[in-house]
C-alpha cells in the first residue's frame, strides 16, 4: 500500500515548506499547503487525516462507523475539539451548521449547497452567523468547480481565492488517487475553516457515503 503520510522519504523532499500555526484558529501567516487523507486514524472509524508539510498531524476526523451523534468533530493533532460540524434542523437540501468547539449554540458559520443550475460553476456557500442559526446573513464565501475531481476553489465576496482543492502531485511514479489530496490555504484564512468546508463537500458530493451514521 502506498503511503501517504509526508514524511516518507518518497514525497519528503516536496513536501519541506516551512510552516507552523496551522490548526489552532485565525488565518494562517502564509499560504499552507496540507496533504488531506479520506482516512481515520481510528481502526473501524470513518473520518479524515490531515498533515502539514513537514508531516506533522494538524487535523483529524474521527468518527465511528456507528453512534456519531449525527455531528462531525474536527480535531487537532492532539484530539481538542476545533469545529463540530451539524445539519441544520427543518432545513430543506444540504445546509450545515458550523460551532466552535463543542459548543451547541450559536453557530460560526452556515453552509449550504447550491441548488441553482444557472450557475453550474458552484457548488456550495458559507455564510458567517452573528448570534444564532437564524442570523446566518451578510457577506459569504462561494466554493466553486468540482470535488469529485479535487478540483475545486474557496473565493470570497471580490473573488479572491481563499483556499484551493487540488490533486495530489505524483512522486516517484505513483499516482495517488481521490482519496490523497492538497489543501491549499491562502494567508489570512483560517485553515480549520478551510477543513470543514472540505468534510461538508464530501458529505454532499463525495462518493464513499456520509461521514455519519444514523
Amino acid at each position: 500500500m502506498t503511503k501517504v503520510h509526508p514524511n516518507a522519504s518518497s514525497v519528503e523532499a516536496s513536501l519541506r515548506e516551512d510552516f507552523s500555526g496551522i490548526c489552532c484558529g485565525g488565518g494562517v501567516p502564509e499560504t499552507a499547503v496540507l496533504t488531506v487523507w479520506r482516512k481515520s486514524l481510528l481502526f473501524n472509524g470513518n473520518g479524515f487525516t490531515v498533515f502539514d508539510a513537514k508531516g506533522n498531524l494538524v487535523f483529524r476526523v474521527d468518527n465511528y462507523a456507528s453512534g456519531n451523534k449525527g455531528e462531525i468533530v474536527l480535531m487537532d493533532a492532539a484530539g481538542k475539539p476545533l469545529l463540530t460540524i451539524r445539519r441544520k434542523r427543518l432545513s430543506l437540501g444540504d445546509h450545515w451548521l458550523i460551532y466552535d468547539g463543542e459548543e451547541a449554540a450559536n453557530p460560526r458559520f452556515s453552509m449550504r449547497k447550491h441548488v441553482n443550475l444557472l450557475h453550474s460553476k458552484a457548488l456550495a456557500h458559507v455564510t458567517p452567523c452573528h448570534g444564532g442559526a437564524k442570523s446566518c446573513v451578510g457577506t459569504r464565501y462561494e466554493i466553486e468547480g468540482s470535488y469529485s475531481q479535487r478540483c475545486c476553489a474557496v473565493y470570497d465576496e471580490r473573488q479572491r481565492q481563499l483556499a484551493e482543492i487540488r490533486r495530489k502531485e505524483a512522486v516517484g511514479g505513483v499516482v495517488f488517487g481521490v482519496d490523497v489530496f492538497r489543501l491549499i490555504v491562502e494567508p489570512g484564512f483560517d485553515a480549520s475553516v478551510a477543513m470543514a468546508i472540505v468534510i461538508l463537500l464530501e458529505q454532499m458530493f463525495g462518493s464513499r457515503g456520509s461521514l455519519l451514521r444514523g
